[in-house]
């Protein structure tokens, strides 16, 4: 047997696809399979307070689109694609469809799995809502269906991707450089993980983040996720 170095061993039984028609339901959001019955409340939402050509679509590969029917075609054509589980993000808040999101990339036998694809509405951004839209797919993936590779991948220009995915726990891993063509502009891609040995911490902090009991009466949270999770991190390691 060869003395060379060689990774650790692993379980090979390929991982089951993400269901399609789940819905997955928190405390702040629900998540409900994408359809084009969405558009309406997606192109209400997408003019709120902004033009069209709003900051949310400049590094997304489509948007903003000019009227509701063409993002209902648009949805008609993304919705029947197979190779991604999509989801309309529905605030409890509000109640209204107000931004979708996907689990695509979906290597079972590597158990590998991105979440991506992702677009929320001006006023959903930054809310508790947003958070725990990007935590459900992750549990989904990562607690029920077993996968132990989660990644995240955008623009390398795209700041505010950049800083949700290193908020969420996930790991830099590097950059693609020319990876492809955005909108007829170079786009390199920056690339993050959140393994199995890592997921736990990742998932425990941002649930911590989200109780009740870290919000102050004017919805201003107590402790970031990053202090949570370097504090859950101390007590695990002492």
């Amino acid at each position: 047997m060869s003395d060379l170095p060689i990774g650790p061993p692993v379980d090979t039984t390929p991982r089951p696809l993400p269901p399609r028609g789940v819905k997955l339901r928190g405390t702040y959001v629900e998540l409900e399979p994408l359809h084009p019955r969405h558009a309406g409340d997606l192109f209400r939402v997408a003019e709120a307070g902004t033009p069209r050509g709003d900051a949310s679509w400049t590094y997304l590969g489509y948007g903003p689109f000019e009227s509701m029917s063409a993002l209902e075609r648009f949805l008609g054509d993304f919705c029947a694609q197979a190779d991604h589980v999509a989801w309309a993000v529905r605030p409890v808040a509000t109640g209204l469809a107000s931004g979708w999101l996907t689990l695509m990339n979906i290597e079972p036998k590597n158990a590998a799995i991105e979440l991506g694809n992702i677009w929320l509405g001006p006023p959903m951004q930054r809310s508790r809502a947003a958070t725990e839209a990007f935590l459900l797919p992750l549990k989904l993936a990562a607690d029920d269906l077993g996968y132990r590779r989660l990644v995240w991948k955008c623009n390398a220009l795209n700041a505010p991707s950049i800083r949700a995915a290193l908020r969420l726990g996930f790991t830099p891993e590097g950059v693609h450089r020319a990876a492809m063509t955005t909108k007829g502009r170079r786009r390199d891609t920056a690339w993050f993980s959140i393994l199995a040995d890592e997921w736990p911490l990742a998932r425990d902090a941002i649930q911590a983040w989200l109780a009740a009991g870290n919000f102050g009466p004017d919805g201003t949270a107590k402790r970031r996720v990053a202090e949570i999770r370097a504090s859950i991190f101390i007590t695990n390691t002492e």
